[in-house]
This record gives C-alpha cells, sequence and structure tokens, in this order.
C-alpha cells in the first residue's frame, strides 16, 4: 500500500506507515494478513518488497474510538533467512539466489500451531486452541 504520513498534534513531530498485505505460504488453505510497519527508518530498513518470503514478527493492539474497536498489527522485525518445507514448517533457510525468479507468493509469517488437545485434557472448554 501506499505509505502515508502527517505531523503529530500531540508532539509535533513527522510520522510515517506503510501497510503491507502477507499470505501464508506452504499451507492448505492460505491466510492473509495486513500489517503496517510504523516508522520511516523502520520501512527502509525492512526494505519489503512483493513476491519475498519472510517471517514478519509483530503486536497486535486494539483501540476504541467512537464506540468502535479497531486492530492495529504493527510489524517491529523481519526475518528472510527462512524457509518452510511442510505445511507450518517453521524451519531456517537461505533465500533465493540471486537473479532467480521471485516467488508467487506475497510476503509469509511463519508458525507452527500448537497440537490439538483431546477434550478435558489440560483444558476446561472444548476449543482446539
Amino acid at each position: 500500500m501506499p505509505e502515508r504520513g502527517g505531523v503529530s498534534s500531540r508532539t509535533g513531530s513527522e510520522w510515517k506507515v506503510q501497510e503491507y498485505v502477507l499470505e501464508t505460504v506452504n499451507e492448505q488453505f492460505p491466510r492473509k494478513l495486513a500489517f503496517e510497519v510504523f516508522g520511516s527508518d523502520r520501512i527502509a530498513n525492512f526494505n519489503i518488497k512483493t513476491g519475498e518470503v519472510m517471517t514478519v514478527s509483530f503486536d497486535i493492539d486494539a483501540s476504541e474510538y467512537n464506540g468502535r474497536w479497531y486492530n492495529r498489527v504493527r510489524a517491529w522485525k523481519v526475518d528472510r533467512n527462512v524457509t518452510l518445507t511442510q505445511p507450518g514448517d517453521a524451519t531456517t533457510v537461505a533465500p533465493a539466489p540471486a537473479g532467480a525468479p521471485a516467488p508467487a507468493a506475497p510476503a509469509a509469517p511463519a508458525f507452527t500451531a500448537p497440537a490439538p488437545q483431546a477434550p478435558g485434557e489440560g483444558s476446561v472448554d472444548d476449543l482446539p486452541f
């Protein structure tokens, strides 16, 4: 998404934010997530490009405005040394060699979901997470 910026009414300093959409890869049902990078220094350091495979570390927060709640997903770290070998697997691997065609999938988080427990086994509810 295009970079946005402005001046803080509270501090008077300039700010910049850029939003990205990532898609998980190597899963039966890929998922998408919109996240933002705040600060011109982080935007430049992360240098995120379409089609890269990477791990994105982020914080999730919510704020209320006029009786409605809005979620914010803000990246604080990007790691490009990731290779996914099996669905849900997040093992490290080297990026594609220089000159190789870019993968079709956008940026991807790597995570492993916890193993489901049998109902009543260490849990007070029957939710799978």
